[in-house]
């Protein structure tokens, strides 16, 4: 996961392949774990914690994980049920867990690129133990950008055909390097062509490439939508992307779901980054909920 995530927001489609959200609002908030990433490192709160505060401090019936703060217990059933016992207790769901640092499904070089698909096999049987649809991942690579697509293409197929027994997506976000291209990824998933991989494009991680054309490009396999803040107007308003305008694009494509609040901003604390920003969620989705 990039340093610099700001608020992230996740938007599950309703034609997601492992995924159904029933009747209810069209869109529904949920809290990323990213958004208090500084007390989990700092040991001020842990993974177990985290269902009580999105339910007990937020009302949010609805979390998604990072795969770094399960603390290297990601294949400990005595731990994963303890997590899902929490999630029980307070009413909340487990959407899905954000895996880094296991490896580059792009890389070039077979064995690794292999060894990299494996990593991921203990993540998608935690995400199906816990009851999440998706584990997100990254698709990066060093060569050229038509031989880290090759390279990405046959990382997530394997990765994907192994996720489909436990009835799991494959989702890959916009997280930096060719991924952040927006014709190149959706190059990727034209290659891959398999109903449980998809993207989740992310508003904010255009770095050269036009964030706006490159969510149009991603639309069309998305699973999800993921977008940042970092500052706050005095309106609420994020400072650097028009959500108003996102949200015209993310509706345009016909998804229903869950909008997933993740905050790392400098001027708040977390706690009030995440008030802020689930405030700003409620804001641009009030249409679309009437």
């Amino acid at each position: 996961m990039k340093i610099r995530f700001f608020l992230i927001v996740v938007l599950y489609a309703g034609l997601s392949s492992f995924n159904s959200y029933g009747q209810g609002p069209r869109f529904k908030i949920s809290l990323a774990e990213w958004s208090f990433h500084r007390a989990l490192e700092k040991g001020e709160m842990t993974n177990l914690d985290f269902p009580k505060i999105a339910k007990t401090k937020y009302n949010l019936d609805a979390v998604e994980y990072v795969s770094p703060f399960f603390k290297g217990k990601g294949e400990d059933t005595e731990y994963l049920t303890k997590l899902k016992a929490e999630c029980t207790k307070y009413g909340v769901k487990s959407l899905l867990i954000m895996v880094d640092n296991e490896g580059n499904l792009g890389d070039t070089s077979a064995v690794a690129r292999q060894k990299a698909v494996e990593n991921h096999f203990k993540w998608v049987k935690a995400a199906s133990f816990l009851g999440c649809h998706s584990i997100r991942v990254n698709a990066r690579g060093v060569g050229t950008m038509e031989q880290v697509q090759r390279a990405a293409v046959d990382g997530l197929s394997k990765l994907s055909d192994y996720a489909a027994k436990y009835k799991i997506n494959v989702i890959v976000e916009n997280h930096g390097e060719y991924s952040s291209n927006g014709k190149w990824l959706s190059g990727v998933m034209k290659a891959v062509n398999k109903p449980n991989c998809g993207t989740l494009p992310d508003l904010g991680n255009f770095y050269d490439y036009d964030r706006y054309q490159g969510v149009a490009d991603m639309m069309p396999f998305a699973k999800g939508v993921s977008g940042k803040t970092h500052n706050f107007d005095k309106d609420g308003n994020e400072t650097v992307i028009d959500y108003v305008k996102m949200m015209k694009i993310i509706s345009d494509a016909n998804y229903k779901g869950y909008i997933d609040v993740e905050y790392e901003g400098d001027n708040l604390s977390e706690a009030d980054g995440v008030t802020a920003s689930i405030a700003l969620v409620k804001k641009v989705i009030a249409p679309y909920n009437k």
